[in-house]
């Protein structure tokens, strides 16, 4: 698949050839969803927790006598009945942790990138540079490159502090490590934006 690279002015530089084993793979919609259902489940504590009538205080004396008051028996004010009570079949701390093999992990994401580059949604820049960048200026780059209103997900080859900080305040865009590419954010974004230092990223460990 040939693609389209441009400058940060938006102007196309040159072309360069996508991977097809990445960017034209077999799209498997169940597989992407099992894989993101893996990623939202694992980010989840598990910490929630509810006391039950064993882990409430008080109640230590019956309420009243057992018979002759006409009343349904009853042993504590910590029972479930009871304002104040334990609870019943409430969530305790558990772990949401689901196994994937990484096999899987890696086709989903290239279901994904193939989705993305079917669609038009991916954005190849030479590079980016960010000596002195401001976030204005990158607002206004982005807008070069994907166009208003749009989301943008930008993928870094490495650790890019002036890259990182000019994204950090706009609220329309993400940056990510290459080598960090999750199917949450590849999906939760309108627009990849991914200069050939994080498709050579990419390509190394997805090819």
């Amino acid at each position: 698949m040939q693609a389209d690279v441009k400058n940060l002015k938006g102007e196309t530089v040159k072309s360069v050839e996508l991977p097809a084993e990445i960017f034209e793979a077999a799209i498997n919609i169940d597989l992407m969803h099992q894989a993101y259902q893996r990623q939202m489940a694992n980010a989840r504590l598990g910490t929630h927790n509810t006391k039950t009538r064993g882990e409430v205080s008080g109640g230590g004396k019956k309420p009243w006598k057992q018979k002759g008051t006409g009343r349904a028996r009853q042993g504590s004010t910590r029972s479930p009945t009871f304002k104040g009570g334990g609870k019943v079949h409430t969530p305790k701390p558990r772990d949401y942790t689901q196994a994937m093999p990484r096999q899987m992990r890696r086709a989903a994401l290239r279901s994904a990138l193939s989705v993305k580059a079917g669609d038009g949604q991916i954005i190849v820049v030479d590079e980016l540079s960010g000596e002195g960048l401001k976030t204005k200026n990158m607002a206004q780059t982005l807008s070069n490159l994907t166009g208003e209103g749009q989301t943008t997900l930008v993928l870094l080859p490495a650790k890019n502090e002036p890259i990182e900080r000019a994204l950090r305040n706009l609220a329309t865009a993400k940056y990510l490590r290459a080598n960090y590419l999750n199917i949450r954010d590849l999906l939760g974004y309108d627009k990849v934006l991914l200069p050939l230092g994080a498709l050579e990223v990419i390509q190394g460990y997805l090819g």
